[in-house]
């Protein structure tokens, strides 16, 4: 697989940083010393899935000292297909990076998400980018990391992380081979298990499993015709089951897991033949499989998602069933909304609060994803009242208010941070509309601020270092101006300067001059 090519710039040595005072987060110890200092990273990353690497990247646009730590010593080999959601195809086209990504994945209608209810998407829904894309699992990890390591991210593999300490200058990290690191902020990026959210103490409420899903990829021994006829004959097909084609004779294998071996251990082939023959009486003659594995219905949301230097994202911070395909897009766009805000904070014009709102922005989301998660989950079930609540929903779907409504929040470009009262576009995502230089995600690849300005009055003045400009009065809004976060959250609409300033001043901090 080709590498991404970008410019990769060294590190910067001229990081600076504002006071922190860890107050009465416990666990700490003495500062470190100058020595310590002289090799200190900016940020440690523990984990390099798709958040980790994501979120290397975005700090490396701002010239952070970044090092990842990854326990495995090689990527995963299994090719499991993804899925990149409306929202995370927006994201990587506002760095360049969709145009690398698209040839290694299949486009299909952006509908049918919502607990498999087989309705079309809506019709003109507000993104240039309105469709999923399946994507090996793989493919897309290696490629965010390679973005990553071009940009000047170090990756370290074989490295887990066995413990740490914080004090009122940063963290010193502990790897499992006894090596200690010294970093200012250390980010959990290790997944639902993560050591370094339960080394740091912050409780992960929610429900355990209840139900377990073998899921798979293998190939069948028989026609697709008989697949069908057998399928037809089942009177009670559970929703939890099926069996689709990938071509060349692989199939998506998902069956009930119930009464099926340790959940602690990796499901083996003979599993889902004895799950195939109880639910269909036929095994199918599956055989070959390609990758298998086990999923339950856990939904944990972390309490916090920092502790003074530590902070989580991805599925560190977060986990729920995979219905919906909303995992990975979710701890994605946790990189993208902290990445810009740690690397603020690190580079020293962040304001006061800012990195606060990365929790007060994100958990609600990620609370909105589980309650999704949570009713799709029932509408799963075969007892009679979730059945009755899904042949409702069913009906209800055909309205296209109601379709529209799930499939934005599917897809998180429904999503709206509370940046107080303004017009509707106030803290949402703006759509990639066109200028008169082309198109506005083509503005943002630097991570930068935007100042969209219509009316060719304003300026960014003292905070040109941190926010582009763009005077365009032909630009597809229908507001006078926008200012955009690195992020592409609309921050700000208007046209008077005085309230731009104090608005640059609120996410971008001081003015150079």
């Amino acid at each position: 697989m080709d590498s991404l090519q970008f410019p990769a710039e060294p590190p910067s040595n001229d990081t600076v940083e504002r006071d922190f005072t860890v107050g009465d987060v416990p666990g700490l110890r003495s500062p470190a010393s100058d020595a310590d200092r002289s090799s200190m990273f900016d940020v440690i990353i523990a984990g390099c899935g798709p958040t980790g690497a994501t979120l290397a990247a975005e700090l490396r646009l701002h010239d952070v000292r970044v090092l990842v730590l990854e326990k495995e010593t090689e990527p995963a080999s299994f090719v499991r297909i993804v899925g990149l959601h409306i929202r995370s195809l927006e994201l990587m086209a506002m760095r360049g990076l969709l145009e690398r990504i698209l040839p290694h994945g299949r486009q299909r209608p952006a509908g049918g998400f919502f607990a498999a209810i087989n309705k079309p998407a809506p019709k003109d829904l507000d993104s240039a980018y309105a469709y999923l894309l399946g994507i090996p699992q793989p493919v897309v990890e290696h490629l965010l990391e390679e973005h990553a390591i071009a940009l000047g991210a170090q990756v370290r593999r074989g490295c887990a992380v066995a413990g740490f300490e914080q004090d009122d200058e940063g963290v010193t990290v502990e790897l499992a081979d006894g090596q200690q690191l010294r970093t200012r902020y250390l980010i959990g990026c290790d997944g639902g298990r993560s050591t370094v959210r339960k080394l740091l103490g912050v409780g992960f409420p929610g429900e355990p499993a209840r139900n377990d899903t073998l899921m798979g990829e293998m190939q069948v021994g028989v026609s697709q015709e008989e697949i069908a006829a057998t399928l037809n004959g089942i009177r009670e097909t559970p929703l939890r089951f099926w069996l689709r084609p990938f071509g060349e004779g692989v199939y998506s294998v998902v069956v009930p897991a119930a009464g099926v071996g340790d959940r602690t251990q990796p499901p083996t082939l003979e599993d889902f033949q004895q799950q195939l023959r109880a639910v269909a009486g036929t095994d199918f003659g599956v055989h070959s499989p390609r990758w298998m594995s086990r999923f339950g219905d856990a939904t944990r949301l972390a309490d916090r998602y920092r502790v003074g230097r530590v902070l989580l994202a991805g599925d560190a911070a977060h986990i729920h069933p995979p219905i919906g395909g909303q995992g990975l897009n979710l701890g994605v766009q946790d990189a993208f909304n902290l990445g810009w805000k740690l690397a603020a904070q690190i580079r020293g014009w962040a304001p006061d609060t800012l990195l606060d709102t990365y929790q007060a922005e994100r958990h609600p989301v990620a609370e909105d994803v589980l309650d999704n998660t949570r009713a799709q989950t029932e509408l799963l079930s075969a007892e009679p009242g979730p059945q009755a609540v899904r042949r409702l929903l069913t009906e209800l779907m055909d309205f296209d208010e109601v379709n529209r409504h799930l499939i934005e929040k599917i897809t998180a470009i429904g999503v709206r941070y509370d940046f107080g009262e303004g017009p509707g576009l106030l803290g949402r995502r703006l759509r990639d509309i066109d200028l008169k230089q082309g198109h506005l995600y083509g503005l943002l690849h630097r991570g930068r601020g935007l100042l969209l300005d219509r009316t060719e009055r304003l300026t960014a003045g003292g905070w040109s270092d941190r926010v582009d400009y763009l005077a365009d009065p032909t630009a597809d809004l229908d507001v006078p101006c926008v200012l955009l976060r690195p992020d592409g959250h609309v921050a700000w609409i208007g046209d008077d300067q005085q309230d731009l300033d104090g608005h640059l001043s609120r996410w971008f901090g001081r003015p150079a001059n």
